[in-house]
């Protein structure tokens, strides 16, 4: 779904660990749509010695794809950092994925500038025979080597997809190891969600003057928190997150009212603008 491999890449955490295809629970099948997404970010709040002083940006995230073809997610996160002496630092995050259906192979790759330079890249590919097998990993930047992750993990949408199901079956609270291919493709996070109270379709209406946010009175939501330790870090033990994500999760996969915290500092995100996209049409099931 924007941790920091600067200010960037924790929204990867975000969005890639809230969105999923098809999901099996004890209502059903539930379908998250293909849809455009605009988010735009500012300071929530910054404590004294952080170093920074104001940060705003934009988000701009895209999910396609349909269930028998695989889901590709495309961001591009865009943050300006200033701290007390006035200096500002642009960061440039973009990201591209491919998950299969069901999860047996991730594909990943993204690039981060920082002032229009190319500061890191990573790209490679995750496969698995099974979805609780441990995933091998086919890494071509920002080296070539190939490596097993060394333990069973969620992709990201596997990941949001047992997220749904525990938030569907009334559970308040989900833990699991995750990987996405952050951190130059070597990174596993330990992931502790906590789930609010459903909130019902119309119950909370979307935010005036919102374009294309009328869809979202329609579907019931749950406010979810996410706690990102380094792999192997107990959520109980008394060890501070690498960083934390609040927001509402709606039931067809959109994220809103966004909160990041780095411990030192925290932005808020505000959907601006949501556009849905038509599905990718499946082939007819031959008799």
């Amino acid at each position: 779904m924007l941790h920091l491999r600067s200010t960037a890449l924790s929204f990867v955490g975000l969005v890639v660990s809230t969105i999923a295809a098809v999901a099996e629970v004890a209502t059903g099948p539930v379908a998250f749509v293909p849809h455009r997404a605009i988010y735009q970010l500012e300071i929530d709040r910054t404590t004294a010695g952080s170093g920074v002083s104001d940060v705003n940006g934009r988000i701009v995230y895209e999910l396609t794809g349909s269930a028998c073809e695989g889901f590709t997610q495309n961001m591009r996160f865009v943050t300006v950092t200033s701290n007390s002496e006035g200096t500002s630092q642009t960061t440039d995050l973009r990201t591209s994925s491919w998950e299969g259906v069901p999860s047996k192979k991730l594909r990943f790759s993204s690039s981060t500038y920082f002032n229009d330079q190319l500061s890191e890249q990573a790209r490679g590919t995750a496969v698995r025979d099974g979805l609780t097998d441990v995933p091998s990993v086919d890494l071509a930047k920002p080296e070539k080597k190939t490596f097993d992750l060394g333990q069973s993990v969620y992709f990201p949408m596997q990941h949001s997809a047992a997220l749904v199901e525990a938030a569907r079956s009334g559970k308040t609270h989900f833990a699991a190891d995750l990987y996405d291919g952050s951190e130059k493709g070597a990174k596993v996070y330990t992931t502790s969600a906590i789930i609010g109270q459903r909130v019902e379709p119309g119950a909370k209406k979307a935010l005036a003057g919102l374009k294309g946010g009328a869809v979202l009175d329609a579907v019931p939501s749950w406010p979810v928190s996410i706690s990102y330790f380094s792999k192997g870090t107990s959520a109980h033990k008394d060890e501070l997150p690498l960083y934390e994500m609040k927001y509402r999760f709606h039931e067809n996969g959109v994220t809103s009212e966004i909160l990041l915290d780095y411990g030192e500092y925290a932005m808020k995100g505000e959907l601006k603008e949501l556009v849905m996209l038509e599905s990718s049409q499946c082939p007819p099931i031959k008799p």
